[in-house]
């Protein structure tokens, strides 16, 4: 489809601009929000939704990850072990997603539930993140090196790049939510910035083979970036106006209301 000649064109944009804000004003909701727009408010295929956006999350999150990196946000050792499960459990599952292409009626119903699932997830850590950190020890000096907890986080590594290439979910605040509980002495600015360089070499291998696969419209790409600059822009502008328990229950909401359009349509 012709998305620049189509009615569509104005929906892609306003749908990025919307992901875009919401990503500059909370720092989640790239994976969580675009590929159910692109499935239930676009109407293409979930295979379709899953590749683009991939692309589109590693962009995004690229943009932010050089000033992480330059604040000192960044644990390259829990990065590194992460990377060392994720890309391995990515690469599996695109394979095995390349092997059952043809049916795509199967894989599409299995990546509907299994994003309506994860947004779930994704809702509910939300939710309990400001409780976690509540509960958490304090936060250990930046300059102090952390100790990798190897094991468990090569395991989170491998379901997160497992979850993400099949529904491209999972690498936003499933992560920083599970990140929370196996490192509780990271600071929440730490946190997110680990888990945003992580998802940048995951979403871009995810995506680069699902554009390989065929998987990715280029032209819904361009528009989906070209509302979500300036929303981005504009939501990381008012991040500090706005309550964050108000941010965190209207983002929680979305995410279920997104997770519900997906089961009944």
């Amino acid at each position: 489809m012709d998305f620049l000649l189509s009615n569509s064109w104005p929906v892609i944009i306003i749908g990025g601009f919307t992901v875009g804000f919401l990503v500059g004003l909370t720092g989640v909701g790239a994976g969580s929000l675009m590929t159910p727009f692109l499935i239930s408010g676009i109407g293409i295929s979930p295979m379709l939704a899953v590749g683009t956006d991939l692309l589109f999350a590693s962009i995004t999150k690229a943009s932010a990850a050089w000033r992480h990196h330059a604040l000192g946000n960044v644990d390259w050792g829990i990065v590194r072990w992460l990377t060392m499960g994720s890309l391995p459990g990515a690469l599996v599952m695109l394979a095995w997603l390349y092997l059952i292409g043809p049916d795509t009626h199967a894989i599409s119903m299995i990546i509907r539930k299994v994003l309506a699932g994860a947004l779930m997830v994704s809702a509910t850590g939300i939710a309990l993140y400001p409780w976690l950190k509540r509960n958490a020890i304090p936060a250990a000096d930046a300059n102090v090196p952390t100790v990798v907890r190897k094991g468990p986080t090569l395991i989170l590594g491998l379901v997160l790049g497992t979850l993400v290439a099949l529904t491209s979910v999972g690498a936003g605040a499933i992560g920083v939510v599970a990140l929370t509980v196996l490192y509780h002495s990271l600071s929440a600015r730490r946190l997110i910035g680990t888990d945003i360089v992580h998802a940048i070499p995951l979403t871009f291998l995810a995506g680069i083979t699902h554009f390989g696969m065929g998987n990715v419209n280029l032209e819904i790409l361009g528009l989906l970036l070209l509302g979500s600059v300036p929303g981005i822009a504009l939501g990381s502008r008012i991040t500090g106006l706005v309550p964050d328990w108000f941010l965190r229950v209207v983002l929680a909401f979305v995410l279920v209301w997104a997770a519900y359009s997906l089961l009944i349509n």
